[in-house]
């Protein structure tokens, strides 16, 4: 492997739980309880997408730049000074690039939360690429957002492999051509056996996770090579 392509909401960050406050917070204000299904449906869509889905869903007066200004406004603050990562993920990312791989974000945050949540844990100088599905106008159900990545990077995707928390990326990234890690995650606990079932590698914490061709691995962190 040449490359790595890291998800950063539920993969990186710890930063789930603020977007399940958003989403109760947000339709609460308009009456609404957040539906059993919304999240799961939500979650692998880009911004733009989501905003779409809830104003049809929900039958919202609000424009698609309204949500979005609005979502943005209410967890701007947490990106800038509070989102954490996830335990030993600074660690890891020290070590793959210790073995000479490059690195890359393939997110669905928009640059005005990455950049500063990235920045706020001194990780952005690692990063050789930034992606969002902002720039490719579709969600992780369709790879575009991994090829693109790949290709800021020069690499060919068969020699990437992605890192996830998401089922359905985990999906579209290995009909990519690219090998893939499924990241432990309370949010996408439903998925977890299926992600263990079709992913290349499985991650419960950074701590023990293997690097990529290397080939050792150990407790937490089971590879296919």
């Amino acid at each position: 492997m040449q490359a790595a392509i890291f998800d950063l909401d539920g993969t990186l960050l710890d930063s789930m739980h603020i977007w399940a406050d958003v989403d109760a917070e947000f339709l609460a204000k308009r009456g609404i309880v957040v539906p059993d299904d919304y999240t799961e449906i939500i979650t692998p869509m880009s911004l733009d997408e989501t905003a779409v889905y809830t104003i049809a869903r929900f039958g919202l007066e609000e424009g698609v730049d309204d949500l979005k200004r609005e979502w943005n406004r209410m967890v701007e603050v947490a990106y800038t000074h509070d989102v954490g990562l996830k335990p030993y993920a600074r660690e890891y990312l020290l070590s793959l690039k210790e073995h000479g791989m490059k690195l890359a974000v393939a997110t669905s945050l928009p640059r005005s939360l990455y950049e500063p949540a990235l920045a706020n844990n001194g990780l952005l100088h690692l990063f050789d690429a930034l992606c969002s599905t902002d720039e490719v106008g579709v969600g992780k159900r369709r790879p575009d957002v991994f090829l693109l990545a790949a290709e800021r990077l020069a690499t060919a995707a068969s020699s990437c492999v992605v890192y996830e928390d998401l089922l359905e990326a985990i999906i579209s990234a290995r009909q990519a051509g690219m090998t893939t890690y499924a990241v432990y995650d309370e949010s996408s606990k439903a998925g977890w056996q299926k992600m263990v079932e079709i992913a290349d590698g499985t991650i419960y914490n950074f701590k023990d996770a293997a690097i990529p061709g290397v080939g050792a691995t150990a407790p937490g962190c089971s590879l296919v090579l």
